[in-house]
């Protein structure tokens, strides 16, 4: 037990890799003070660029999948979603930048594909369709986020509590875009 505990700890903490900020801080700026203030992707690419983008993604996505697949090989499903969640919240809740991270998107995919690839690449499909169809990565997020359990309880009824999980805690991140996007004040993304 005490060994499955110290996993979900070292998941945290992987979580607590904050690209955003450490490219920001190397850049001169604060992320979280920059843009839409959010340590993730779409603010580091407008702020940033896309270099610094291209790679805050990767190491994002990277990390939720890293925690999951080292605890599915050492101690199965169960406790690899424990420590999927565990890399999650230690994106959005770093304890080591003051709690204040990214929105949670990127670690998520990254936790999805790796616990159940088919169903995180469905819903990332979906989330591009939503993206190439409105220009804003908010709108595919809160789509893909609100699609996610649904399609969890068909594809393995015993993803359903940890899909609703991350789903919830994705919309509860994204409350102020579904207000801009409800106001059509959400803004787009350049490139598209």
């Amino acid at each position: 037990m005490a060994v499955k505990i110290a996993a979900v700890v070292i998941s945290y903490f992987l979580g607590n890799i904050s690209p955003a900020i450490i490219l920001g801080r190397m850049s001169g700026v604060d992320i979280r003070k920059e843009g839409s203030g959010n340590a993730g992707t779409t603010n580091v690419l407008r702020v940033l660029g896309k270099k610094a983008a291209a790679v805050t993604l990767v190491i994002d996505v990277a990390k939720g999948a890293v925690a999951v697949l080292l605890a599915m090989w050492l101690f199965g499903q169960d406790v690899a979603m424990v420590c999927g969640i565990a890399a999650f919240c230690g994106h959005i809740w770093p304890a080591a930048f003051k709690f204040k991270g990214g929105k949670g998107v990127a670690t998520a995919l990254g936790v999805i594909v790796a616990t159940a690839p088919a169903l995180g690449c469905a819903v990332l499909a979906f989330a591009l369709v939503i993206i190439a169809a409105t220009k804003r990565v908010s709108a595919g997020a809160v789509c893909a986020a609100l699609v996610f359990p649904v399609a969890a309880a068909f594809y393995d009824k015993s993803l359903l509590a940890w899909a609703i999980t991350l789903a919830v805690v994705v919309l509860v991140k994204h409350r102020q875009n579904i207000v801009r996007l409800a106001k059509g004040e959400e803004p787009k993304v350049g490139g598209f």
